[in-house]
């Protein structure tokens, strides 16, 4: 089977630095992208990009050695080729455009899926930060199918390409559709006729099934898997075997306790006073829940917790049936 990359999301608010981390522990990916860095009227400082981005201080690589995206998110063109070259000076090696994110508050203010009305700005976007980067570095844009139809869903995918874009990920579904399913997989093969460049598939992908059903329909160049490696962690790990024509790992709850524990550890220790680690402890524990029903006693012990000391008393004892 096609050597096919497989890629992690930037699920904002989900896919942070532990996160990437954690995930890249356990193989199966080829390369992970940053949470969006949100780009307005200003450059940043290497001390916040480095704090966005803590995988700058490490070669732009997870301390696992997979190679981090740093993903760019506005719609003033010099400034985000400005901050763009800071990045780059920094370490970073690739640089990916969000004209995906669906958030109200990102898209009123012209970021985002919002620009999927505007082809002529993204190409502005995409073609004026090409031009301004070192000429090693990668430039990558990630689309959704447009904002509540998909009239311009081809003239923004070639606004991309035409502005320099090296490969396009495309999450197929409307900004107005969010996340409800189907992915419109169909799309991804009449995309990457008209384009000419690599496209990466994303949505949808929750298992080993699904990947397999994906590629009946498309030979992606990529994939890039958002919820549902949050819902099954082991789930590049399982397709990358596929891939490989390897025997497919077995999920087994006790393991992804462990991964648990351990990921409670180092959200601890990247804030050991504050609210984040029972806070992304409980966000992914109540993702686990839907693949793995024996962790939702241990949900429902931590929710109503605040105690970092109890909560991990709680995450130690419990044994998973």
């Amino acid at each position: 089977m096609k050597n096919i990359p497989i890629i992690l999301a930037p699920m904002q608010g989900y896919a942070d630095f532990v996160m990437r981390q954690i995930l890249t522990e356990m193989g199966g990916f080829d390369e992970v992208v940053s949470e969006f860095v949100r780009i307005t009227h200003t450059v940043h400082s290497p001390s916040t990009w480095l704090k966005k981005v803590p995988e700058l201080k490490n070669n732009a690589k997870t301390q696992s050695g997979v190679p981090c995206t740093v993903q760019l998110l506005g719609s003033d063109a010099e400034k985000m080729a400005e901050n763009a070259c800071v990045a780059v000076r920094l370490g970073a090696k690739k640089i990916d455009l969000n004209f995906g994110c669906p958030a109200p508050t990102v898209n009123k203010h012209s970021g985002g899926a919002a620009l999927l009305a505007n082809p002529e700005l993204i190409y502005h976007i995409v073609s004026t930060i090409k031009n301004r980067l070192p000429e090693h570095t990668v430039l990558t844009a990630k689309m959704r199918l447009g904002i509540s139809d998909t009239q311009k869903t081809l003239d923004c995918a070639q606004a991309i390409a035409d502005g320099g874009a090296a490969a396009l990920t495309v999450h197929a579904r409307t900004k107005d559709e969010q996340y409800q399913p189907p992915a419109h997989w169909e799309w991804f093969a009449t995309i990457k006729q008209q384009v000419k460049i690599p496209v990466i598939a994303n949505g949808d992908i929750f298992s080993v099934d699904d990947y397999l059903r994906l590629c009946q329909v498309f030979t992606p160049d990529g994939i890039m898997l958002g919820r549902g490696v949050l819902k099954n962690p082991y789930l590049a790990v399982q397709i990358k075997s596929i891939i490989n024509n390897q025997n497919i790992q077995e999920v087994n709850v006790k393991d992804v306790l462990k991964i648990l524990r351990h990921f409670y550890q180092q959200c601890g220790q990247s804030d050991p006073h504050g609210n984040y680690a029972t806070a992304r402890l409980k966000q992914w524990l109540f993702l686990l829940q839907e693949n793995f029903s024996s962790l939702s006693p241990l949900f429902v012990c931590i929710k109503n917790k605040h105690s970092i000391d109890k909560i991990n008393k709680i995450l130690q004892d419990f044994q998973a049936a």
